[in-house]
């Protein structure tokens, strides 16, 4: 496997969001059998291209609005996509940890890394989407309480994947003689990325366990979590740069701006909002735009990039974004 620490800041590393129905983003009329097809399709356009890795996100019910519209599941469409690709990294983005035991989390997790072959990325959080957890079931308890959930959890996954029988007595798990086969492969083990900002509690997880971080927000709010993170890991005497800070990013990109803006009208509607509450959390423009936009993020510490493309499906936004956007940002990182 590639190194668990921070590569270079010239070795940006990229990859993207596989669209599962999530956020609305296959197409209405294809049945879900065509989904699937298109969602096997994107992750082999993905490989294809070079990025290095390919994500789904961990829910059940699509946003910004709940409908009955077919969203496939994060763990299955994991093993699903490692299975038919041959080089892609496929990871979580990231798996909300209230929707599994974290015993059997790690067990999944073991088996999906042997069957792709050391390609597995992890990703944990805390979990936030209120109301699929009521709609599954699931008790909804305080943040503080979710993501010390998280943090027993990722202890859990860890001893999992390293002991031949783990023993555990947490405030929220407890296990009895947990034993967990076959074990990843890949050594010392997969990489596991926590998501989320909070910035006492979530954070220090991030510090004792992680190894990538990934925030939301503008380069400044970037910055600053960025910032705190590093003081957590001063705190406990671990060097900040072993945890490698990543940035999930939505993107629609057309030759021309103006295409782009036609394009981002629509998935505007598609999603109930105005042009400018969809354009405050998505960059959209050309290739040179939106370049120097992810460019602002260089200079606050990131070196891993997972783009959400509304259109993926297509592969033509894939295609430009490989072609056209990933040399400009490396050019731009060999000069920061």
């Amino acid at each position: 496997m590639r190194s668990l620490r921070c590569p270079a800041m010239a070795d940006i590393t990229f990859g993207a969001m596989i669209p599962q129905g999530w956020i609305y983003d296959l197409p209405e009329e294809a049945a879900p059998e065509e989904r699937y097809d298109l969602i096997v399709e994107t992750a082999r356009a993905l490989e294809r291209l070079g990025y290095t890795s390919g994500w789904f996100y961990d829910h059940f019910h699509p946003v910004p609005f709940p409908g009955p519209v077919p969203v496939f599941e994060c763990w299955t469409m994991t093993t699903a996509i490692a299975a038919v690709t041959h080089r892609l990294r496929v990871g979580q983005m990231v798996t909300a940890n209230s929707y599994r035991n974290p015993t059997l989390l790690a067990k999944m997790a073991a088996c999906v890394d042997v069957l792709s072959k050391g390609r597995l990325e992890f990703g944990l959080g805390a979990g936030w989407y209120e109301h699929e957890y009521r709609g599954y079931g699931y008790e909804f308890p305080t943040p503080a309480v979710r993501i010390g959930m998280m943090d027993e959890a990722v202890q859990i996954v860890r001893r999992c994947w390293s002991e031949e029988q783990v023993e555990f007595d947490g405030k929220y798990y407890q296990l009895t003689g947990a034993f967990c086969d076959p074990k990843p492969v890949q050594e010392p083990r997969p990489p596991i990325t926590i998501g989320g900002g909070g910035e006492q509690l979530t954070l220090r997880s991030v510090a004792k366990w992680a190894d990538r971080s990934n925030f939301f927000g503008d380069p400044a709010t970037f910055a600053r979590k960025s910032q705190i993170l590093d003081e957590h890991c001063r705190a406990i005497g671990r060097d900040p740069a072993e945890v490698e800070r990543s940035h999930n990013r939505s993107v629609v990109v057309a030759e021309e701006h103006a295409g782009a803006q036609g394009k981002a009208e629509g998935f505007a509607k598609r999603l109930r909002q105005s042009v400018e509450e969809y354009e405050a959390r998505t960059l959209v423009g050309d290739p040179e735009g939106i370049a120097a936009s992810l460019g602002r993020f260089l200079e606050v510490g990131v070196t891993y990039f997972v783009i959400y493309f509304p259109d993926a499906w297509e592969i033509q936004p894939l295609e430009l974004f490989a072609q056209e956007v990933i040399p400009r940002i490396q050019e731009m990182a060999k000069e920061t």
